[in-house]
C-alpha cells in the first residue's frame, strides 16, 4: 500500500563495533503469520546472518503475540505490574490511577502523530497503527538494550587467546625457516581475543595492525598490570639475546602460566639489520612472526620519522638561502603574503610573535625592527637516513652555484637517534607529541635566545607526518601471544626503549593480573638507567623487576677471555667449559649491572639465555654466583630451543618477584645542576671516579642552563660494550676520569645528552654487512638471509 503502515520497513542499527546489534520491523498485521516465522528459521547461519534472523523471528512472535491477545481476560492483574502502559484499540481510553503501579508510565498513541498532527493522544482504532507503535515501543527497548551491550563493549573484556601450537625441531632450523613453519593468526583475530573492538584496529596487511589510541580512553579506569623491564649485563658485539628472553619470558606467561601478557618491543633500524647484528624479531622458537615483516618497514614509522626530520633540513637550509639573499622588507611580504589586498599571519606565525612579545595580530603594525628576521646560529642537521654511512659524519652542503656560496659544514646522524624518534617514544598521546615537535630547539639567536621548530613554521607539518607513527603497531609470538611494535631510538646513543603509549596501551589490556614485558637497550647500565631516569619519569610508569639477561659467552668475555668480534670464528674459550672466565664475569660485570639495578630499588631476577656450547656446570655455577651478588632469582632460559616451555621457571621467578613490595626511586634529582647529575652518572653507575669536561661542553652546558633547561634529565652517549667509555676495557673498570666531548639538548624529547669519548651519532658498516646474505626470490617473493 501507499500509506506508512502497509509498507514493510526494516532498520537495522549497528555501533561502533560493526556488529548489528538490533533489527526493528514495521510489517502490516496480514504478514505477522507463522509461515513467515518458519520461512525465517534456518537451520545454520547463512552468511553470518544467524543472528539477525534470530532478531527477526523474536520481533515477529512478539508482534503476533500482540495482535492476537490484545485483549486480556484479567487485565488488571497484567496492567498493576508493568513499569509502562501502551495504550491501543478502539476508541479514547483512561486508566485508573488505582490501576497503576506507583511510577509507571503511560504511553498512549494517537495516529494523528504517524501523519504529523500536533493534536493530543488519543487511541486509533487502525490495527496497523497499532503495529507501528508496537514497532515504535520494541525500538526503544531495542535501543536500550543496544546502548547496555554497547556500554558492556567499552569496558575492560577477558582475554580468550587461542593459542598456536610448536613443536621445535632438534637440531633448531634457522629463525627464518621457523618464522615460515608457523601460520600467524589474522590480526583481526588477534586483536579480538584480547579485547580489542573492531573501531579500534588499523589494519596493515594480515599480520599487523596500528592501534588507535582512543583505547586509553575507553579503559582509563581499568588498573594496570605489571610492567617487567628486560636489561642485561654488558654484551659482546653479536648481542646477547634480550629480545629473545623477552619474547620467550611472555610466551611462557601466557602460553604455559595462563596469564594475560604483552610484549612490547622497539622497531629496528635498517642500520643493524643490514650492518653486523641482523634483525631483532627474536631467534629460534622465541620470535614475532612474521619476522621478515617485523624486520623490514613494518608499518612505516622509521620512514615517517626520517621525513619529517628531513623537513626540518630542508625549511632550515631554505630559511638561511632566503634571508641571507633577500631584504627584511621583501623577506616579511613573501613570508605574510597580501591576499585580495590584505596580509594575514597564519596560526604558526602568531604563535611565534607571542614568543617574542608582541600581542599584534595585524602585519601592518609591525614596526621595521620588530620585522627584521633574527640572526641564528642553526644545529639541526642535515637530511638523516636510516643506514649506517659513516662517510655522512662530516660533510659540507650547499655547494651549487645555485646556493650562491652559502654552503656549510655539518654531520648527519642515523634517524633512528633523532630527536623526533625520541619524541615519538616519549610522547603519550597526538597532543603531547604535537607540543614535543613544536619545541624542538633547531638554532640559536645572536642574543642567544633558542630558535624552535615553531618559531621555523614547520611544527604543524611534522605532526602530520607522524600522525599515523603515534599509534603502536600490533603483532604476535610465534605461539599467538600479543606484542606492541613501537619506536626504536638507539641505546647507546638515543634513549633506547620503547615507546611509552605502547607500555600503557598493553598494561590496561593484559588487566591487573596480566605482565607486561618491555625491553631496554645494551647493558643495565645504559637502557637500563635511560629507561629509569628518562622514561619513567615522562610516564609515570614504574616497574615491578628487572629481568637481567646474561649469557657465559658475556661472562667469559668479562673475566678476562680473548676479544669477541662479529664475523669471526669463536675462541675456544667460549666453546669449551672454563669455570674460571665465568666466575670472573659473575664477580665483575654481573655483579655491577646488578648493584645498578639496586641503585633504583627495583628487585632483579637474572636470566642465563642457554647457547648449545654451555654446559652443566657453567649454567649452574652462573645462578648459583648470581644469587651471592644480589638478584632475587636466577634461573637458566631454554626458550631458543623449546619456545615459551623453555621459560617457564623464568615466568614464575618475574611473577614472584613483581608480587614483592617495590621500593622505586630514581637517581638523581632533575633539579641538580646539569654538570651534577653527569657526575653522578659517571661515579655510581659507570664507576668513574669523575668527569671531565672539554670548553666546548662547558659552553653548551652554560648556555642551556642560561635558557631555562638545567632541570632537564641526562641521556649519556656512551659505547655500549664497557661500562668505560673505553671499548676494550671489560667486566667493572676502575680509576677511570669520563671524559665529556660535547653536549647536546633534545628540549622536545626532554633531555640533555652528552656526548662521551669518540661516541658517533652516525654508525658504519663493518667490512662484510649483513647485505651480503640478503636476496629475494622473484617468483615466490620470498626474502632469504635475514636473521
Amino acid at each position: 500500500g501507499s500509506s506508512s503502515s502497509q509498507k514493510h520497513i526494516v532498520s537495522a542499527y549497528h555501533l561502533s563495533s560493526g556488529r548489528v546489534r538490533g533489527v526493528y520491523l514495521h510489517l502490516a498485521p496480514a504478514l505477522l503469520t507463522g509461515r513467515v516465522i518458519s520461512t525465517l528459521a534456518p537451520e545454520k547461519d547463512v552468511d553470518g546472518l544467524f543472528s539477525i534472523v534470530n532478531e527477526l523471528r523474536y520481533i515477529l512472535k512478539y508482534f503476533i503475540l500482540h495482535n492476537r491477545h490484545r485483549i486480556h481476560l484479567n487485565p488488571l492483574s497484567q496492567v498493576k505490574k508493568a513499569d509502562a502502559v501502551v495504550l491501543l484499540g478502539a476508541g479514547p481510553a483512561e486508566v485508573p490511577p488505582t490501576w497503576l503501579k506507583p511510577g509507571a508510565a503511560v504511553i498512549r498513541c494517537d495516529s494523528a502523530l504517524t501523519s504529523g498532527s500536533a493534536k493530543g493522544p488519543c487511541v486509533n482504532t487502525n490495527n496497523n497503527n497499532s503495529v507501528f507503535w508496537l514497532h515504535v515501543t520494541k525500538q526503544k527497548a531495542n535501543v536500550v538494550l543496544g546502548s547496555c551491550r554497547w556500554l558492556r563493549e567499552q569496558q575492560y573484556q577477558d582475554w580468550s587467546l587461542r593459542l598456536l601450537k610448536l613443536q621445535p625441531l632438534n637440531p633448531v632450523p634457522s629463525d627464518i625457516q621457523i618464522s615460515r613453519a608457523q601460520t600467524p593468526k589474522s590480526v583481526q583475530q588477534l586483536a579480538q581475543e584480547i579485547g580489542l573492538l573492531p573501531g579500534e584496529l588499523e589494519p596493515y596487511g594480515r599480520n599487523k595492525a596500528k592501534v588507535r589510541l582512543s583505547l586509553l580512553e575507553r579503559l582509563q579506569a581499568q588498573p594496570d598490570g605489571n610492567l617487567v623491564l628486560v636489561a642485561g649485563i654488558t654484551p659482546t658485539p653479536l648481542g646477547e639475546g634480550k629480545s629473545t628472553v623477552t619474547i620467550g619470558l611472555v610466551q611462557a606467561l601466557s602460553a604455559h602460566l595462563k596469564l594475560n601478557s604483552f610484549a612490547c618491543l622497539r622497531q629496528p633500524s635498517q642500520g643493524p639489520t643490514f650492518g653486523v647484528k641482523g634483525g631483532a624479531a627474536g631467534g629460534g622458537y622465541a620470535q614475532v612472526i612474521p619476522m621478515e615483516e617485523f624486520n623490514l618497514h613494518l608499518t612505516g614509522d622509521i620512514h615517517a620519522i626520517t621525513a619529517a626530520n628531513n623537513l626540518v633540513a630542508a625549511a632550515i637550509d631554505a630559511r638561511m638561502l632566503h634571508e641571507a639573499t633577500q631584504s627584511d622588507k621583501a623577506l616579511f611580504n613573501r613570508l605574510v603574503p597580501s591576499v585580495n589586498g590584505v596580509r594575514k599571519f597564519s596560526p604558526i606565525q602568531i604563535s611565534r610573535l607571542r614568543r617574542l612579545g608582541l600581542s599584534t595580530t595585524e602585519p601592518a603594525s609591525l614596526t621595521a625592527e620588530e620585522v627584521r628576521a633574527p640572526s641564528c646560529g642553526w644545529t639541526w642537521t642535515p637530511p638523516m637516513v636510516d643506514t649506517n654511512d659513516r662517510f655522512l659524519r662530516k660533510i659540507t652542503v650547499g655547494q651549487a652555484s645555485t646556493e650562491k656560496g652559502h654552503s656549510r659544514e655539518t654531520g648527519s646522524d642515523i634517524a633512528v637517534a633523532s630527536e623526533i624518534m625520541a619524541i615519538l617514544a616519549l610522547a603519550d598521546g597526538l597532543g603531547d607529541m604535537r607540543v614535543r615537535l613544536a619545541r624542538m630547539v633547531v638554532g640559536t639567536s645572536r642574543s642567544g635566545q633558542p630558535i624552535t621548530a615553531e618559531d621555523l613554521g614547520v611544527s604543524g607539518a611534522l605532526a602530520v607526518l607522524m600522525k599515523d607513527a603515534i599509534k603502536p603497531t600490533l603483532m604476535q609470538t610465534l605461539e599467538g601471544t600479543p606484542v606492541f611494535v613501537h619506536a626504536g631510538p638507539f641505546a647507546n646513543i638515543a634513549h633506547g626503549n620503547s615507546s611509552v603509549l605502547a607500555d600503557k596501551l598493553a598494561l590496561k589490556l593484559v588487566g591487573r593480573d596480566g605482565f607486561v614485558v618491555t625491553e631496554a637497550g645494551f647493558g643495565a647500565d645504559i637502557g637500563m638507567e635511560k629507561f629509569f631516569s628518562i622514561k619513567c619519569r615522562a610516564s609515570g610508569l614504574r616497574p615491578s623487576a628487572v629481568v637481567l639477561v646474561a649469557t657465559v659467552r658475556a661472562l667469559k668475555m668479562h673475566g678476562g677471555g680473548p676479544n669477541v668480534s662479529a664475523g669471526s670464528p669463536l675462541p675456544r674459550e667460549y666453546i669449551d667449559e672454563n669455570l674460571s672466565l665465568v666466575t670472573g664475569g659473575c664477580h665483575s660485570n654481573l655483579r655491577k649491572q646488578i648493584e645498578i639495578a639496586h641503585l633504583f630499588g627495583v628487585p632483579v631476577v637474572v636470566a642465563l639465555n642457554v647457547f648449545k656450547t654451555d654446559t652443566a656446570a657453567e649454567i649452574a655455577l652462573v645462578c648459583r654466583l648470581a644469587l651471592e651478588c644480589g638478584a632475587r632469582a636466577a634461573v637458566p632460559c631454554h626458550h631458543w630451543a623449546l619456545g615459551g616451555r623453555g621459560s617457564v621457571e623464568l615466568a614464575r621467578a618475574v611473577k614472584e618477584a613483581s608480587a614483592a613490595p617495590s621500593h622505586f626511586q630514581f637517581l638523581y634529582e632533575t633539579e641538580m645542576p646539569i654538570v651534577e647529575k653527569i657526575r653522578t652518572i659517571a661515579q655510581k653507575v659507570y664507576g668513574a671516579d669523575d668527569i671531565a669536561l672539554s670548553p666546548q661542553a662547558e659552553a653548551e652546558i652554560q648556555t642551556y642552563e642560561q635558557q631555562g633547561y638545567r632541570s632537564l634529565p641526562i641521556c649519556m652517549a656512551k659505547t655500549h660494550l664497557s661500562l668505560s667509555h673505553m671499548p676494550d676495557k671489560k667486566g667493572a673498570p676502575t680509576g677511570f676520569t669520563l671524559p665529556i666531548r660535547t653536549v647536546r639538548a633534545s628540549i622536545g624529547a626532554g633531555f640533555i645528552y652528552p656526548l662521551v669519548g669518540t661516541m658517533s651519532t652516525m654508525p658504519g658498516l663493518p667490512t662484510r654487512p649483513c647485505f651480503y646474505d640478503i636476496d629475494l626470490d622473484p617468483v615466490t617473493e620470498e626474502i632469504t638471509g635475514l636473521f
